[in-house]
């Protein structure tokens, strides 16, 4: 069972009220202000038994022998997946005023993008960082699945400006976990499928992946579904390693830095190295293409994403929780919108804020 289960509800409003007071005061949080500032109607010493319960499950650390506890990474999934509920009425609230400061102006895509960032780093105090819109103008004018070997098979797309893509993938799902022994009967089904693919994709976008309906193939390609499946994964992955590296609007350094956390120069130097010079790494991390759902990606939706320190697996985003959102053009993903801070973040302010800001760049993208 998961730590997540096991907590009670006073675990949780202890965990809850700990996490909340280090936000606010990015103070190692003690004992005694818990008992002090918070009517949980408990001992002093039953409150110090939760806290050192709740640090020997990993969700609390010391920083000092003689201070507080804060809340570790793993404190603060526990708070963000199953302790807080966004603000309804700050998402609201956000709508309008992008409406009344976008609106007010005739802007072009890159304006409103940028604006957009501005004002979410103001309202914030964190970094703003908006992706510029990923689509490919190329269309799959052909593609042909090519044998290389009994264990591999590779798609050959050829792109309406006849450039020439392709991608290895792995023959185990098509055939199965034996070696694909017969090579005739492969090679007939593979242009087969050639021939399927070819009247599903033909001038489609790479980007035009995650809106396809595959939900009701045809009977006689049921049995490909693992096949196609991964087929289609390995192209969005193609399409999303081949995105412009400097493409990611940038704000609010100046008002993040003068967080506590950021106070060591070299811990700073490394993240502004990252928003400046590596953006080709930044992006994967803010711009994921969403997960196809069983060959029916239009039931994603543009729910916010949350990676907290450590599960950012850039070093420099360490200290930093990272809170995005998709926008999208009708069905189509197009970019992402998203905040970087420090993991004492206000996270229930922040999910509804981005979330507010990918729904409006949707609508007038749309």
């Amino acid at each position: 069972m998961s730590v997540q289960t096991k907590l009670n509800e006073r675990y949780q409003n202890i965990l809850r009220a700990i996490i909340k007071h280090y936000i606010a005061t990015a103070e190692p949080v003690a004992s005694k202000t818990l008992l002090e500032e918070y009517d949980f109607s408990v001992s002093s010493a039953t409150i110090r038994n939760i806290m050192g319960r709740l640090e020997k499950a990993g969700l609390l650390y010391q920083p000092h022998t003689s201070a507080g506890r804060i809340p570790s990474d793993s404190g603060y999934r526990i708070y963000v997946d199953k302790l807080i509920t966004p603000s309804a009425t700050i998402g609201v609230k956000i709508d309008q005023y992008l409406s009344q400061k976008l609106k007010s102006e005739v802007w072009s895509v890159e304006k409103l993008l940028e604006r957009g960032a501005k004002i979410l780093a103001n309202l914030t105090g964190y970094i703003a960082v908006i992706t510029m819109p990923q689509t490919s103008t190329h269309q799959i004018k052909h593609l042909q699945l090519v044998q290389v070997n009994s264990n591999q098979v590779m798609l050959i797309i050829v792109t309406d400006s006849y450039q020439t893509q392709s991608v290895l993938m792995d023959l185990s799902v098509f055939c199965g976990d034996d070696e694909c022994s017969n090579i005739d009967s492969l090679e007939g089904e593979l242009q087969l499928l050639s021939n399927f693919l070819n009247s599903k994709l033909q001038g489609r976008s790479f980007s035009d992946l995650s809106s396809l309906n595959w939900q009701e193939l045809d009977e006689e390609f049921k049995v490909y579904a693992d096949f196609i499946r991964n087929l289609l994964r390995e192209l969005r992955q193609h399409f999303q390693s081949s995105l412009s590296s400097n493409s990611i609007m940038v704000h609010g350094i100046s008002e993040v830095l003068r967080q506590p956390e950021f106070s060591q120069l070299d811990q700073v130097q490394m993240l502004l190295y990252l928003l400046e010079e590596e953006q080709d790494r930044l992006l994967p991390l803010i711009f994921e293409l969403p997960e196809l759902d069983d060959f029916n990606s239009k039931t994603v939706n543009s729910k916010v994403k949350i990676t907290i320190g450590s599960e950012n697996p850039l070093e420099p985003m360490h200290s930093c929780s990272l809170v995005s959102s998709i926008y999208r053009q009708g069905d189509i993903p197009m970019g992402s919108v998203g905040i970087i801070g420090p993991t004492r973040m206000l996270y229930e302010n922040a999910i509804a804020l981005v979330e507010s800001a990918a729904d409006y760049l949707s609508e007038a993208l749309s």
